[in-house]
């Protein structure tokens, strides 16, 4: 029974033989290993072409602005899972991997989608990016919508990530129609949605990489690995030093019951 659409099984990945592993059309251990960086490889591994200086420099700093971000839910998710399974490495970093939804961590494939919705509108409908721009974020205010890529309950002021990844965009020659409708946007949206939206580091990343040649199907790979770094880092501190049932206690504490009581415990007094 055939799965999928490939009428044949073919990966253009890898494969080995008794003497050797080929990648991608190179040979691990002569050209690879030893040859070349992580980021390399990646960008290799993912696209099927070696990237050029630019592009790995790019993307370096990509992965750098994101990999850290303090206690979120999918860090506290990966170190309570550590702290009640510490022998499962691998479940505590599912956990946080599998935490990084479309409000942590993967808004930056959202926003890069968006931007390349706005281009493609403006392409069909025949219109400049400006025109296309102001449509989508009058529709946007009409149903009360977020702007991808935009605005920060902390950086109001705007996102010192963002513009480090902005400012190397430029320094690279990097800047192209990804960044460039990136900040059309900036610039029209606090007029029409009323309310200050500077370029967030979630917009930031997928213009610079999609400038950069990086592909928009396979942006969520490049948070998924940078934090991949950032929960290795979170789950050695936990094992040496946890706070799992600190937080899970702390929860508990600040969490009051509003549901129907028991007949032993009378009425919940609610706050």
């Amino acid at each position: 029974m055939r799965i999928g659409k490939q009428d044949q099984t073919y990966t253009a990945i890898a494969t080995s033989d008794a003497e050797s592993v080929t990648v991608r059309g190179h040979d691990l251990c002569d050209d690879l290993i030893g040859r070349v960086d992580f980021t390399d490889y990646f960008w290799l591994l993912v696209t099927g072409i070696r990237p050029t200086a630019n592009q790995r420099s790019m993307m370096d700093a990509c992965l750098v602005s994101i990999a850290e971000h303090g206690l979120v839910p999918s860090v506290q998710a990966a170190r309570m899972t550590l702290a009640a399974g510490p022998e499962s490495w691998q479940g505590a970093m599912s956990a946080g991997l599998l935490g990084m939804g479309s409000v942590v961590a993967g808004s930056s494939e959202s926003a890069g989608k968006f931007l390349d919705q706005i281009m493609r509108r403006a392409e069909a409908e025949n219109i400049e990016i400006e025109a296309a721009v102001i449509a989508t974020l009058k529709e946007l205010k009409a149903a009360r919508q977020k702007v991808p890529g935009l605005g920060h309950p902390q950086h109001s002021s705007g996102d010192p990530r963002a513009n480090k990844l902005l400012e190397i965009a430029d320094e690279l020659g990097v800047t192209g129609k990804y960044i460039s409708t990136l900040r059309i946007l900036a610039e029209h949206a606090p007029g029409i949605i009323q309310r200050p939206l500077p370029i967030n580091v979630s917009g930031a990343i997928p213009a610079t990489i999609l400038d950069a040649g990086w592909p928009v199907d396979a942006l969520k790979a490049v948070p998924l690995l940078a934090r991949t770094a950032g929960l290795a880092a979170h789950l050695l501190e936990e094992s040496r030093r946890s706070i799992g049932f600190i937080m899970s206690h702390q929860a508990d504490q600040a969490i009051s019951y509003d549901g129907e009581p028991s007949s032993k415990t009378g009425p919940q007094e609610k706050a």
